[in-house]
């Protein structure tokens, strides 16, 4: 009995590459996708499995951009050469996104005044959605956005925020006022006990400073929770 798979043990008209030349890049499945940058699997194994193990151990394509050479190398069929290609055309794809978001960005800097601009503002900045992320926006007298820093990238449960950190930003791009913003890898976007202690931290700091904190908004994929708008800032 046969016990191994090839690509081409699938019908012609299933095969990623007759499927991307009859209906085009954008019709094909991420696993179909890294089975063309692969370019062929392992002895008796087809490339179409080895794809699909890359999606199964990282959860998505979004996830096989994340993971570093080693993590993908730990994969049986992955070495330096397949891994190197994978993040080099996801890298690509990355930058060419980024491209075509600038201009994006720039429009909505200069109305990136309620929270909801905020959130999409700050959602197509954020690349590892596994991981916190605290950005710290600065605004000028008249409310336009001077600029959008990082002030600290944090683990899966927890991200240390220090005012130092996040009014060293402020200051340097003049601000007259800040909007801080952080994602929630969980999805849960309730603020937490820690959220709560640094918005007041924050906040106390600034009027130290004399730079007001305006809002503290939690980011999720597709939905947000302000601080200002649950009347908790």
């Amino acid at each position: 009995m046969k016990q191994s798979f090839t690509v081409r043990d699938l019908p012609l008209q299933e095969r990623p590459r007759e499927r991307l030349e009859k209906y085009g890049a954008e019709m094909l499945s991420a696993q179909e996708l890294l089975a063309l940058i692969l370019g062929r699997g392992v002895r008796g194994e087809s490339v179409m499995v080895t794809a699909q193990a890359l999606l199964s151990r990282f959860g998505s394509l979004e996830g096989v951009m994340e993971a570093s050479l080693e993590e993908l190398k730990k994969l049986n069929g992955i070495g330096m050469a397949k891994a190197g290609q994978i993040k080099a055309c996801l890298e690509i794809a990355r930058r060419a996104q980024g491209a075509s978001l600038k201009d994006a960005d720039s429009k909505k800097a200069q109305r990136a005044t309620s929270p909801r601009e905020v959130h999409e503002l700050v959602k197509s900045k954020l690349r590892a959605y596994s991981k916190e992320h605290f950005f710290v926006l600065s605004f000028d007298v008249r409310n336009k956005l001077l600029g959008i820093d990082v002030v600290s990238v944090g683990t899966l449960s927890a991200n240390l925020v220090h005012p130092r950190e996040t009014f060293e930003a402020a200051i340097r791009r003049h601000a007259d006022h800040i909007v801080v913003a952080h994602n929630h890898p969980s999805e849960e976007l309730e603020p937490s006990k820690e959220d709560r202690e640094i918005t007041q931290r924050l906040r106390d700091s600034g009027a130290m400073l004399g730079i007001e904190l305006v809002d503290h908004i939690i980011v999720g994929r597709n939905s947000y929770v302000s601080f200002k708008e649950q009347g908790m800032l």
